[in-house]
């Protein structure tokens, strides 16, 4: 293989990625349009379930990275997150087909997204960290193999939208059902595709099967078998095999896990007291609390080495600034969907777009751009003026903020119901997706870099999680959206038109942005070596 091809698995990844995002994407593109067209929500209330849900499926990556790490491993976990993601989309379909039946309707559809939920969770984090399975470590190619990844994940979310808009959203709520069933039927696909070919394709560098043993048993085994070579292999092995405990270290180590059971369990305990005085509901208190507690139950490892703990910290510091690019960026499946429906001019040649196509501008936009980005990177690379990870980053919340001021000058002023030029959205769409290409397939390799090889699928987890309070603050946000006969409040200042309401986000990213770049020299240090 030469230094600048791919591994094959990779392809196989790109495309049960694609599979996998089309379910999503294509079921997210009409969902706000579901809540409220056809069960009839208002907007606060479909942004905080649209809010919820987004949320849940980026913390739920937490618990399935532990479990495909401890239990299952990666081909096991990819299998059972695609089973309950089929399920999950058949009960949309079903909840879709007696939409008038409100509260058979909502029984229905919360079953689904409690599956595609558990799904995504178990699915997301391993194909994530499987990429990185199948290079050496500091493999140069590494940062272009995220981006081709993230690529596929692109194309899925470029189709998706087009064909369950298409047959989703036809002004007839019935129809919904139609996109639903969709995004149904390419996640069965999505499970012959992987089933077929992982056997094939999921080789490492060294020619062994990856993901068929969770990566804590691969460790231990791979120690203790060392051991059976001389002096050298006696140390991999007692590294394996801790000697036995005196009473008196055992009593210790039981102190120690005891006094640490007891610091998380008021940490978790105070903060579930502050959440819920802060939140309302309690999907909210319980990410956010979550998002809190598992980080700091990981820094409490003693095994820990101070560079392991810096590199660490450099995930959670810039974990914690990507929450406000997505909450911004999120905006996309909920308000941004609302203001492409309700007073954006999508009439061409007297036919007018889907509103929901609209979702689609990004993912292509991404495609294009994501094949140029890895030239781009290794051409600065190679005259030593590549930014670092953390001030791409902040490039990428620059360029958000830069967005949605493109689109505050095109809402300036308008009135509720007049519509504007589609111009003005799909701008914003492509100075994101500049943001995008900055920060997220980066984002991915250095969490991948950065990370103990112990805590691969857990730390990609815990990057996800992230995103879940970023989706879930998206949705709370989402709820200032402007409405006829509302009076909306953000910290004592009324967001009384698409001008105030976007330009939340421009100040929000802007501020973030700047901090990050202050941070970055800071941060590049603390990765003590690691581009």
């Amino acid at each position: 293989m030469s230094n600048s091809s791919h591994p094959k698995g990779l392809y196989l990844i790109f495309a049960t990625s694609t599979a996998e995002r089309f379910s999503y994407f294509g079921m997210r593109a009409i969902f706000i349009l579901y809540l409220t067209q056809a069960l009839l929500m208002d907007t606060q209330a479909a942004t905080q379930i649209y809010g919820s849900y987004t949320g849940l499926v980026y913390l739920a990556p937490l618990l399935g990275g532990y479990i495909a790490d401890r239990y299952w491993g990666i081909r096991k976990s990819i299998t059972w997150g695609i089973v309950m993601m089929s399920i999950g989309q058949f009960l949309m379909f079903a909840s879709a087909s007696v939409y008038e039946q409100h509260d058979l309707s909502r029984i229905l559809m919360y079953c689904g997204l409690a599956l595609l939920i558990m799904g995504n969770g178990t699915f997301k984090p391993t194909t994530s960290a499987v990429v990185g399975k199948l290079y050496r470590p500091n493999d140069p190619r590494l940062d272009s193999a995220y981006t081709i990844y993230y690529m596929g994940v692109n194309i899925g979310a470029f189709i998706a939208p087009l064909a369950c808009g298409f047959f989703g959203e036809t002004g007839n709520p019935a129809d919904f059902k139609w996109g639903f069933l969709i995004a149904a039927v390419v996640t069965i696909l999505l499970f012959f595709i992987f089933e077929t070919q992982k056997s094939k394709y999921l080789i490492g560098p060294n020619g062994e099967a990856i993901g068929i043993i969770p990566d804590a048993k691969l460790k231990s085994d791979a120690a203790v078998k060392a051991g059976a070579d001389g002096k050298a292999g006696a140390a991999a092995k007692a590294d394996a095999v801790e000697a036995p405990l005196t009473p008196a270290e055992r009593e210790a180590k039981r102190k120690k896990q005891r006094a640490d059971y007891l610091k998380l369990g008021v940490l978790t305990a105070a903060l579930i007291a502050l959440f819920s005085i802060l939140f309302d509901d309690w999907v909210s208190v319980g990410i956010f609390t979550a998002c809190i507690v598992c980080p700091v139950s990981i820094m409490m490892d003693d095994k820990l080495t101070k560079i392991e703990r810096d590199r660490i910290w450099v995930i959670y510091i810039i974990a914690f600034f990507v929450i406000f690019f997505w909450a911004a960026y999120e905006q996309a499946g909920a308000s941004l969907n609302l203001f492409a429906a309700q007073q954006t001019d999508r009439v061409f040649f007297g036919w007018e777009m889907p509103a929901s196509w609209t979702q689609s501008f990004n993912a292509i936009f991404v495609v294009i751009l994501a094949a140029v980005a890895p030239y781009v990177w290794s051409y600065l690379h190679k005259r030593n003026m590549e930014p670092s990870a953390p001030t791409k980053q902040a490039i990428g919340l620059l360029l958000l903020s830069l967005g949605y001021l493109f689109i505050c000058i095109g809402v300036q002023g308008v009135e509720p119901g007049v519509k504007v030029s589609i111009i003005w959205i799909t701008g914003l769409y492509f100075i994101h997706t500049l943001g995008e290409i900055s920060l997220s397939p980066i984002g991915l390799s250095m969490v991948n870099k950065l990370t103990p090889v112990r805590f691969a699928s857990l730390m990609m987890g815990i990057w996800f999680m992230s995103t879940a309070s970023a989706n879930k603050f998206a949705g709370m946000l989402g709820g200032l959206y402007p409405e006829d006969g509302k009076v909306k409040h953000l910290f004592g200042i009324e967001i009384a038109t698409l001008f105030d309401f976007f330009m939340i986000f421009v100040v929000m990213s802007a501020v973030a942005s700047l901090i990050l770049f202050l941070l970055s020299k800071k941060l590049q240090r603390m990765m003590h070596g690691v581009e």
